[in-house]
């Protein structure tokens, strides 16, 4: 077997997927959903129900609100107790919509037969049918990006799409709610690629998939056998393999250039492996994006597993089906070791990019001491962008904004490769991201000057 890789950094962590063997089970429903607005990269979605209004499953609670937004949907049934803000996974308060859930009843337009639908069976969809129906269906980005779908579907006058590229690499440490996924739903994934391949209109769709996952290539290479139009692409394992410029240069051997440029300006469109599910569902099951597979797991976590999600479910409700918090010092973060974020409130909730939650304990919990940095560049040599990590945090942390902006960090796609290969601990990746932030708000306040 060929394996292919990107070409620039990247680095080796341990794997620890300790839940690759099981299977998906179903969450039970929370008693009480929180509903953030901001579920998505874009403007928050405008609530368009108010307390007391009854909802069903399905019953959409906030439109988008604005170009680059999307609406969101009840995932539960049962009565608005009220419109408030919380603090998020981030630390940040913002505005949510609470239900108290009331049953399980669901709105009449879903389809919820286990039929599978077919592209061939439906020649009356249309490109613009098929955005027009992820558009309403308040589809993002599944990875954690949070990017609403239906934009990338539709390219600038200046790009043109060549071809669909699925990301089925879940290269992140521990989680594996994706790879499940692949195992129990890979009809419906392969549905939803041929249909993100006719609203790009090309004829050429990719699945990439890393070598720890030999099933998954295996089954879905079967399913494709006699089909010219899609190819499954076995990778290497490495990190961070799933970023979707590593991804686009390890499948088609381009290389996306610095922003503002994205993946279709060299041709391709990137989706992740849940997101195609979740455009299947959306286009030929008339279901809105409420639920997701996400991962629960931690060394020390009594029966860590895989769970179809209603979205508003309080990560704690999870946390306690796996059988609660371990003993000792533990960190909680919302997404892998590598780029989650860590929590100090597992009461907030289950939202569209939370694909795992993950406890670590004791040792793997604690940072080590940073020290002076020793000038060994292993940071250079593991960045998949290309750049000079140490010298971008080194500016950041002496607010130096206009050399961290020379410096390109605008193109750090906030891996923690160079973080994670310091032989100093230094907080790379924190004074990184600080700096990233102040320098885009920079620059969006220097073009609207414009």
């Amino acid at each position: 077997m060929k394996l292919r890789t990107f070409r620039i950094g990247g680095v080796h962590p341990e794997e620890n997927k300790l839940t690759d063997d099981a299977v998906t089970q179903v969450a039970a429903l929370p008693k009480q959903a929180i509903f953030p607005l901001s579920q998505h990269i874009g403007a928050p979605a405008k609530p368009v129900v108010k307390k007391g209004d009854k909802v069903k499953v399905g019953t959409m609670i906030a439109e988008a609100g604005g170009f680059v937004s999307a609406p969101v949907y009840s995932s539960v049934s049962g009565t608005v107790f009220k419109i408030d803000t919380v603090f998020d996974a981030t630390g940040y308060r913002q505005p949510v919509i609470i239900i108290n859930v009331e049953g399980d009843e669901w709105e009449e337009t879903i389809d919820r037969s286990d039929k599978l639908e077919t592209l061939s069976a439906h020649p009356e969809l249309t490109p613009e049918e098929i955005v027009e129906r992820i558009k309403v269906a308040g589809v993002t980005g599944m990875g954690g990006a949070g990017f609403p779908t239906f934009i990338k579907l539709c390219p600038p006058p200046t790009a043109k799409a060549e071809c669909v590229i699925i990301n089925g690499v879940e290269c992140e440490p521990y989680i594996t709610s994706d790879y499940r996924l692949m195992l129990e739903h890979a009809d419906e994934i392969l549905v939803g690629l041929e249909l993100l391949m006719k609203a790009s209109k090309v004829t050429k769709g990719y699945i990439g998939i890393e070598e720890n996952k030999p099933a998954a290539i295996k089954l879905l290479t079967e399913k494709t056998a006699g089909n010219p139009d899609i190819e499954i692409v076995p990778l290497a394992q490495k990190y961070p393999q799933g970023g979707e410029k590593q991804l686009v240069d390890a499948v088609i051997r381009r290389q996306v250039p610095a922003p503002p440029a994205i993946p279709v300006n060299v041709g391709a469109i990137v989706q992740n492996v849940g997101t195609a599910y979740a455009v299947y569902q959306a286009v030929m099951k008339r279901k809105p994006l409420f639920e997701r597979y996400t991962t629960v797991t931690g060394k020390k976590l009594k029966n860590p597993g895989n769970y179809l999600v209603r979205m508003g479910t309080p990560m704690r409700d999870l946390i306690d089906v796996c059988g609660g918090m371990p003993e000792g010092d533990n960190k909680v973060l919302a997404g892998g070791p590598m780029m989650g974020k860590a929590l100090n409130n597992i009461d907030v909730p289950v939202c569209k990019g939370t694909n795992s939650i993950t406890v670590l304990t004791d040792d793997d919990a604690k940072r080590k001491t940073p020290q002076p940095c020793i000038r060994c560049a292993k940071c250079v040599s593991a960045c998949p962008m290309g750049l000079e990590p140490y010298l971008l945090a080194t500016a950041s942390s002496l607010h130096d904004w206009d050399r961290v902006e020379k410096e390109d960090i605008t193109s750090c796609i906030e891996c923690g490769s160079c973080q994670f290969t310091c032989p100093a601990h230094r907080p790379m990746l924190d004074n990184i991201r600080l700096g990233k932030s102040t320098v885009m708000g920079i620059i969006r306040a220097r073009n609207a000057k414009k």
